[in-house]
């Protein structure tokens, strides 16, 4: 019998769940739009955000990382409020998960940012790749942080809901060796299958094509921008992580020449450490583009934070030395049209563009950038013999 998907209809009863937010930062806006950000994420993984509860307290308490007495509170919030999970926008180790589950009891789950964001990958990968990845991510991430928990050791078995559902197996065994075993078979598929696509991007790098990568903040609009240029028709959502599967087309530019395009995942602040390593064969697209396009959504309030986030993940990714193009995307429902303080953040951009990737708004001036780069990258790689590649 097939899972109860609880984020396919309205009709379905979506799980109630409580936001945790530690004010500690200096800076009292961030920390509230990573809340704000947290209650997104919540929304994306089918759930319903009942309440949201912050203490503030200088340092995390190191066995409840909120303290004894604002869980007493939360435990009392989930038996009167009908509450079946806390999501903590924060990493919890294996020992506050436990202990913050024991105080709060009535069978509530606790869990942090990271898994929350490793579930909606789950329910959004498709490609079998993608789903490899997403397994890996989630047992080395959650396996250490469900020991003790016997038969509940297995979080993607069971019914549809959050942190519980996953691409891989329908159920995890409790013996640890089988679990190694598991992630050992699945690095080495995630090898095989970057070594083909090093096979595949090394065709490309004889056909001398120049080859762009669309990164930025999730929900920035890189999917839609990828539709608008090439019609390459895939899932465009206004939601977070709605596509994790790179995408690459051609596209020709006006001078005739034919360039690649590749869509890649989106970022967000504080993302999975486990994330990067399981995706490492996915990011690397931003590696070996030779222009990368910086999406930002230009009417989000957090357009500048947003954007510093993906460019340092940008050079972590070794992105750094590569032509930069920051694009403010969503232009038309933007507020403001002056982004001049963005740019003494981003020396390493190449230029900046206003567009709007729905209504094609300023889409012209940045092809027209795009082509002047890719002349001048064709000629720096002695490719330039008059002949384009406009297959």
């Amino acid at each position: 019998m097939a899972k109860k998907q609880i984020y396919e209809t309205e009709k379905e009863e979506k799980e109630r769940v409580v936001l945790v937010k530690l004010m500690q930062e200096k800076n009292e806006g961030a920390a509230l739009a990573s809340l704000a950000e947290l209650w997104r994420l919540a929304e994306t993984a089918g759930a319903e955000v009942a309440a949201q509860v912050i203490q503030n307290k200088s340092a995390p308490d190191p066995a409840t990382y909120i303290g004894k007495g604002k869980v007493e509170e939360i435990s009392a919030l989930c038996e009167t409020a009908d509450i079946t999970l806390v999501v903590f926008d924060c990493e919890l180790s294996p020992s506050q998960i436990k202990n913050l589950e024991d105080m709060i009891g009535n069978n509530v789950r606790v869990i942090d940012r990271s898994m929350l964001i490793l579930d909606i990958f789950a329910l959004h990968a498709t490609s079998g790749e993608g789903k490899l990845q997403v397994e890996l991510a989630q047992l080395k991430y959650t396996v250490p942080r469900l020991i003790g928990k016997g038969t509940e050791l297995s979080r993607q078995g069971g019914s549809a809901t959050i942190a519980s559902r996953g691409p891989g197996e329908s159920k995890l065994e409790t013996d640890r060796r089988y679990i190694k075993g598991r992630i050992v078979s699945l690095e080495k598929q995630l090898a095989e299958m970057a070594a083909n696509r090093k096979t595949r991007r090394i065709q490309r790098d004889r056909s001398g094509m120049v080859k762009i990568a669309i990164a930025g903040y999730t929900n920035a609009g890189k999917s839609t921008l990828l539709n608008y240029l090439t019609g390459a028709g895939i899932t465009a959502e206004d939601k977070l992580f709605a596509t994790l599967d790179p995408t690459t087309r051609r596209y020709r530019l006006p001078s005739g020449r034919t360039v690649l395009i590749t869509d890649t995942v989106g970022f967000i602040r504080n993302l999975p450490h486990q994330f990067i390593k399981a995706f490492h064969s996915t990011l690397e697209e931003v590696k070996y583009a030779d222009i990368i396009l910086v999406m930002m959504d230009a009417s989000d309030s957090e357009c500048i934070s947003q954007a510093k986030v993906s460019m340092e993940l940008i050079s972590e990714l070794g992105g750094k030395d590569k032509k930069i193009l920051c694009v403010f995307n969503k232009c038309d429902r933007a507020d403001s049209e002056d982004y001049s303080e963005a740019k003494p953040g981003f020396a390493l951009a190449e230029d900046f563009f206003r567009i709007s990737a729905k209504t094609g708004e300023g889409i012209e001036e940045l092809v027209q950038r795009i082509d002047e780069l890719s002349q001048t990258l064709t000629e720096q790689k002695g490719e330039s013999s008059g002949i384009y590649n406009a297959r």
